[in-house]
């Protein structure tokens, strides 16, 4: 397998950045997602990294190798489309053999590397089938074994469940993770459902406007975001945020949310924080929130939605500012009732309103 690393790796078209300066390294057998909204750069990154676009300046090294101007086929790296790519015409064992065939492979070893592969994606039924008569999860099989069968060096996926139904997406999600578990394969993965990321990466690169804004477990993404963009864009529904005025140990909410008393932990790197301003966004996640007829936090229920195993609760907290509670599937509140609640003081964040970065504490959660 391998280890890819990104050095100053920046890419513009004119004067406009699709990737700005980036370092990142894959280390060898990494899972590693790039996350983020349409537009925001991870697909060029990604298309970077295999050759198929240029970079404008920085280096690009696969196993310590400068790749940069390397051709694609030089670099030794599979890439898996979203839309498939397999050639309809020929049948499902051709495309699977066909990588093999154009490195003028014997007989015997595309033989038996396509057998490996078909048992391990259990597509051998299909071998005699051409793609057009396919469902899209196994057009998606085939793709996966045609980049399998190379053994290349990285595994390079863009988007690849996107054109998939809910049902098979999950399938699929369950189907690319064992492989990877079982190839032990350096893989990066593109995609914009932040679900999909989180339950794929060993890391994720969470990306914005060109950007990286932050690199880590998904974990840590989750419950340490770096801005207010990661903790707004992780999750579904993402982090609570609730703009207020730091002062006396407490954080003063405007409307019916009330005041949000803040532990020890964090009073030190507020302050410091906070220098020359009073303005704070506080963030939790939605099932953080704790239900409480004595609660510190009140806000008039806006909505309700059962989702089988829990109740979702949209709480207005004053004229503009809808926050999310998760509670126990049994949850029920006619709507416009007033309700407390409180926040796991273990899982409250802050974040500078003015630069809108997270402030870090004292002591880890």
């Amino acid at each position: 397998m391998a280890t890819i690393e990104l050095r100053q790796v920046e890419k513009k078209f004119g004067d406009q950045y699709a990737v700005k300066p980036m370092d990142l390294t894959i280390h060898d057998g990494e899972f590693v997602v790039l996350l983020g909204p349409s537009g925001c750069g991870k697909t060029t990154t990604l298309r970077m990294i295999s050759g198929l676009e240029a970079v404008t300046t920085g280096h690009i090294l696969l196993n310590g190798r400068d790749v940069t101007w390397r051709h694609p086929s030089d670099r030794d790296i599979a890439f898996v489309f979203q839309f498939y790519a397999l050639y309809p015409h020929i049948t499902v064992r051709e495309n699977i053999a066909f990588p093999l065939q154009a490195q003028h492979e014997s007989n015997e070893t595309i033989q038996k590397r396509l057998d490996e592969v078909v048992d391990l994606l259990k597509i051998r039924h299909l071998l005699t089938t051409r793609p057009g008569k396919l469902s899209g999860g196994d057009q998606q099989r085939v793709a996966l074994a045609r980049a399998l069968v190379r053994r290349p060096a990285a595994f390079l996926m863009d988007e690849p469940l996107g054109a998939l139904d809910a049902d098979l997406r999950e399938t699929m999600r369950a189907e690319i993770k064992r492989l990877h578990i079982a190839q032990h394969a350096t893989t990066v993965y593109v995609t914009h459902d932040q679900i999909e990321a989180m339950a794929m990466g060993d890391r994720i690169v969470v990306m914005s406007a060109a950007e990286v804004q932050q690199v880590g477990a998904p974990a840590e993404v989750y419950y340490n975001p770096a801005n207010l963009f990661v903790a707004n864009f992780i999750g579904s529904p993402g982090m609570n945020l609730l703009k207020g005025r730091y002062a006396d140990g407490a954080v003063h909410m405007k409307g019916a949310a009330s005041t949000y008393p803040v532990s020890a932990a964090w009073r030190k790197p507020l302050a410091e924080a906070l220098t020359g301003q009073e303005e704070v966004v506080m963030g939790f996640r939605p099932e953080s929130g704790l239900l409480n007829p004595q609660g510190a936090l009140a806000g008039e229920v806006y909505a309700v939605d059962m989702h089988g195993g829990y109740t979702l609760l949209h709480i207005n907290t004053n004229e503009s500012d809808i926050i999310h509670i998760r509670s126990d599937r049994q949850t029920t509140y006619p709507i416009g009732a007033q309700i407390r609640f409180d926040v796991d003081p273990q899982m409250v964040r802050f974040f500078n309103s003015k630069t809108a970065k997270a402030v870090r504490r004292e002591v880890s959660a």
